[in-house]
C-alpha cells in the first residue's frame, strides 16, 4: 500500500487572510493569525529553547498493585522503591526525595546488594516514539551517587523482568532475573562482567519470586503458580528440585519466600499458610496453617530473627516470634488497601507497601502512619489552586485528594460514585468540580470536602471542567460532542444551566475562557477548533474578533499560539495537554511517550524546539504549573504516578 504523504504535510501560510494551516494525520486544521502579528510573521521563524527548565522534585505514589518486594531501607536512612519509569529515594526524617532516572518504562522489580549500595531494577519492554521496541533490561546502578554501572540482559529478555535478585554468599557476584515470556526464563548473571553464567525455562505458569539462599550462591529458590522449586547451578546448567507439599495442602500460588536465621526457606502462600522449608532440602519442616485469612503476600526476617508476615484479604501485619507463635498483629486500614511489601525500618520499626500505591510507617501495637498515597487506576483530572501551593488530582480509582505541594502529602481524598475523570478550580478557590465518567459531575467544598452540588449532562466522559475567570460560568466538555454552560451564583455554591455548545462532530477534548469570561475556544477528537458565546453557547463563526481574543488560558493543544508543540507526523492523539505558565513564558506539553516537554511561549512555529523529560512510563495525561510557576504538575495515566518539577 502506498504510504499516504499527507500525514506530515508542511505548514502552509496564507498570508493575505491571516492564517497558519497544518495538517494532522492528513486533516488541515486552520488557525487565525492575530492582526498585530499578521505583517511580520513567517513560518521560517526560529524559535529559542525555553531559557528555564524542569528538575523532577517529587514522585507521588508508590507501585503496589502488581509488584512485590519492591521497598526497602538503605542505610543511607532513605527508603527506596519504584513508581512509573522512577526509582525513588525517600528519606522520610528529611523529607526529601533523590531519583534515579535511568530507566524508559515502568521498572517492575529491585534488588539491593548485599553491600547496600547497589541496586538492581528490571524494566518491561517498552516503545519510542518512532514506534521501535525499547529492549527489556537490567540496570545496576550506585545508590549513593546514582551512577549506571552496568546494564544486562538487552536483547536477551524478551517481555520484561519481572523478579531480580543478588546472591548474598560470595559478596553477592551473582544476579539472578526471571523474564515474563511464555516460559519464564530464570537467567543467572556474573553482573559485573555483563555476562550470563545459566539459564533455564523456569514454569509455564507465572513465577512470583526468584532469591538465592543467603548462604549457598549456588542454590536459587523461586515461587509463583502452585509452585515452588529448588535451583541448583553447577556450571552452566540449573537444576531443579521441587517443593514437597506431601500431606500438606498444596496452595494455588506460593506468593513469597525468605530465610531463617539458620537457612531454613520460608514461604507464604494464597491459603493463608506458612511453611518453613528446611535448609537444603525441599521438604516441609513445620508448618504455620492459617497465619492470615487470605493470602500472604511477604514475609520479612527481621534483624533479632523474629519475622513479620503482610496478609491479603485480612490486610493485617503479624509479628512471629522464633518458635512460629504470634506475637503481635496490627490492621492496615481498608482505604490503604492489602499488605504487599514488607521492610525492617529503625528498631521496633516497619515500612509496609500496600496494593493501594501506598506506604505506611509503622510500629506494633497499633501505629500506622502512611507516608506515600497515590492513585490506583488511570488518572487524568489535575488542576492547580489559583492561590495556594496545592492541586487536586482524581482518577478512574473514584478518589479525589488534594495535595500540599510542601509537605507531598493528601490534605484529603474522596471518594466518589463514578470513576473521575477531570477536575478544576472555582477562582475563588473555595470550591472545585469534578468531572466523571458517567456523565455526573459534582462540586466539592475544598475546605470541608463535603458535597456542594451534584448534576448529570448527558452519559458520557466529562472530559473537561472549568471555570470561568469571573467566577460565573462553569463549561463542561462532553464526549457527546456538547459544551455545557453554567451560571454559578453563590461564590460557587448554585447552579443553573444556561446553555449547551452544539457543533462539535466529535467529542470535545479542550476548552479555554477568554480573559473576560464573554467566550470559549474548544477544541475536539476530530481536531476542530470552534468559538463560542458564553451566555447562551451560540456558535461564533466571525474570525475577526476571535482572532485578537485575549484567552485566560492556553489548555487547547489546537491554537495558533500553541501549534508548535505537534511533532512531525504527529497523530492528532499524540498529545495529551498543554498548559502556559500563568507569567506567558512557558508552555508545557503531555504526550503519549512518557514525556514532558517544555517549551518558549508562544509556540507558534512548526516543530518549536523543546527541553524533553522522563520520569512517567506511559501517556502523560495532564499537565499544570502552580498559581506561581514556581512548580509543574504532570499525571501520567495507566502509570497513575504524579510528578511534581521544580521550574528553574
Amino acid at each position: 500500500m502506498k504510504r499516504s504523504s499527507s500525514k506530515s504535510k508542511e505548514c502552509t501560510l496564507n498570508a493575505e487572510d491571516g492564517y497558519v494551516r497544518m495538517f494532522l494525520r492528513g486533516r488541515p486544521v486552520t488557525m487565525h493569525i492575530p492582526d498585530g502579528l499578521k505583517e511580520s510573521y513567517s513560518l521560517e521563524h526560529k524559535v529559542a529553547l525555553p531559557d528555564r527548565k524542569l528538575k523532577l522534585q517529587w514522585v507521588y505514589g508508590y507501585r503496589g498493585r502488581d509488584c512485590r518486594s519492591n521497598l526497602y531501607l538503605l542505610p543511607t536512612g532513605e527508603i527506596v522503591y519504584f513508581n512509573a519509569s522512577v526509582v525513588v529515594l525517600y528519606n522520610t526524617e528529611e523529607q526529601q526525595q533523590r531519583h534515579y532516572l535511568g530507566h524508559n518504562d515502568d521498572v517492575k522489580c529491585l534488588s539491593v546488594h548485599p553491600d547496600m549500595v547497589t541496586i538492581a531494577t528490571g524494566q518491561v519492554a517498552g516503545t519510542s516514539k518512532d514506534g521501535k521496541l525499547l529492549a527489556p533490561h537490567v540496570r545496576i546502578w550506585d545508590s549513593v551517587s546514582l551512577n549506571t554501572l552496568h546494564v544486562i540482559g538487552t536483547g536477551v529478555f524478551d517481555r520484561a523482568v519481572t523478579c531480580v535478585a543478588f546472591s548474598k554468599s560470595n559478596g553477592g557476584a551473582f544476579l539472578c532475573a526471571v523474564d515474563d515470556a511464555n516460559d519464564h526464563i530464570l537467567s543467572v548473571w556474573n553482573w559485573q562482567k555483563e555476562k550470563q553464567l545459566a539459564e533455564v525455562k523456569c514454569s509455564n505458569d507465572s513465577v512470583l519470586g526468584a532469591v538465592f539462599h543467603p548462604m549457598d550462591a549456588n542454590l536459587i529458590v523461586t515461587c509463583g503458580k502452585s509452585h515452588i522449586n529448588f535451583w541448583t547451578m553447577d556450571g552452566p546448567t540449573l537444576t531443579k528440585r521441587q517443593g514437597l507439599f506431601e500431606k500438606h495442602e498444596k496452595p494455588k500460588y506460593v506468593l513469597c519466600v525468605a530465610f531463617a536465621e539458620n537457612g531454613d526457606a520460608i514461604t507464604g502462600d494464597s491459603s493463608g499458610n506458612i511453611y518453613v522449608w528446611t535448609k537444603g532440602g525441599n521438604r516441609i519442616s513445620h508448618q504455620v496453617s492459617g497465619a492470615h485469612e487470605g493470602g500472604i503476600f511477604s514475609i520479612c526476617v527481621l534483624k533479632d530473627g523474629t519475622m513479620v508476615s503482610g496478609g491479603g484479604k485480612d490486610r493485617k501485619v503479624v509479628l512471629w516470634g522464633h518458635d512460629y507463635r504470634k506475637k503481635e498483629e496490627m490492621e492496615v486500614g481498608e482505604s490503604f488497601g492489602p499488605v504487599r511489601a514488607l521492610a525492617e525500618g529503625k528498631p521496633g520499626e516497619l515500612f509496609v507497601g500496600t496494593t493501594k500505591n501506598a506506604i505506611i510507617r509503622a510500629a506494633f501495637p497499633d501505629t500506622l502512619t502512611p507516608i506515600v498515597q497515590g492513585h490506583t487506576d488511570e488518572l487524568w483530572g489535575l488542576d492547580v489552586h489559583p492561590s495556594m501551593e496545592q492541586f487536586v488530582t482524581c482518577s478512574q480509582d473514584k478518589q479525589v485528594h488534594l495535595w500540599d505541594t510542601s509537605t507531598h502529602q493528601p490534605l484529603w481524598s474522596k471518594t466518589i460514585e463514578d470513576p473521575g475523570r477531570s477536575a478544576g478550580f472555582h477562582p475563588s478557590g473555595s470550591v472545585l468540580a469534578v468531572g466523571t465518567m458517567s456523565g455526573r459531575w459534582l462540586v466539592l467544598d475544598t475546605d470541608t470536602r463535603d458535597l456542594v452540588s451534584v448534576h448529570t449532562d448527558g452519559n458520557e466522559i466529562i472530559s473537561n471542567v472549568k471555570y470561568s475567570p469571573d467566577g460565573n460560568f462553569l463549561a463542561l466538555a462532553s464526549h457527546d460532542n456538547f459544551v455545557y454552560i453554567y451560571a454559578v451564583t453563590e461564590n460557587g455554591r448554585k447552579y443553573s444551566r444556561v446553555g449547551k455548545c452544539a457543533g462539535h462532530s466529535s467529542f470535545v477534548t479542550h476548552v479555554d475562557w477568554s480573559q473576560d469570561s464573554q467566550y470559549l475556544v474548544t477544541n475536539s477528537g476530530d481536531y476542530e477548533i470552534l468559538f463560542w458565546e458564553a451566555s447562551c453557547g451560540k456558535h461564533v463563526t466571525n474570525m475577526d474578533t476571535m482572532r485578537n481574543m485575549e484567552w485566560a488560558t492556553y489548555t487547547c493543544t489546537l491554537s495558533f499560539s500553541t501549534f508548535g508543540i505537534w511533532p512531525d507526523g504527529a497523530d492528532g492523539t499524540d498529545i495529551n495537554a498543554v498548559c502556559r505558565s500563568h507569567d506567558g513564558s512557558l508552555l508545557a506539553s503531555a504526550d503519549d511517550f512518557g514525556k514532558v516537554h517544555l517549551f518558549s511561549y508562544p509556540c507558534s512555529q512548526p516543530r518549536a524546539p523543546s527541553h524533553e523529560y522522563s520520569g512517567h512510563s506511559s501517556h502523560v495525561t495532564n499537565v499544570a504549573f502552580l498559581h506561581d510557576n514556581s512548580h509543574l504538575i504532570s499525571a501520567g495515566g495507566k502509570d497513575t504516578s504524579i510528578l511534581q518539577w521544580v521550574v528553574a
